[in-house]
């Protein structure tokens, strides 16, 4: 359930309301007793991730069946070095 900002007309007082995203519009002011409130335009609230953790394998696969990820890529090269070698080379 979504939390709505609120305003009233005539006082300027502000308030948050927990409501159902079914339920109407508040209409009452609880300082003034008027009805006067007015429903704010507000950005919405930000990302909120919950839990033990999320890894890049959690998101979708891009097309083309490979996945795109940092340590799910393999590399058919050899990156390892061979110091023997080039020391009897430089000899």
């Amino acid at each position: 359930m979504p939390t709505y900002e609120y305003a009233c007309t005539k006082c300027g007082h502000e308030l948050e309301a927990f409501q159902s995203m079914k339920d109407a519009p508040l209409k009452k002011c609880p300082a003034c007793g008027r009805p006067a409130l007015r429903r704010k335009i507000g950005s919405g609230a930000g990302l909120i991730f919950k839990g033990s953790g999320f890894y890049i394998t959690d998101y979708k696969q891009k097309s083309g069946g490979k996945f795109e990820g940092g340590e799910g890529k393999s590399s058919s090269k050899s990156t390892e070095s061979k110091p023997a070698a080039a020391k009897a080379a430089a000899n």
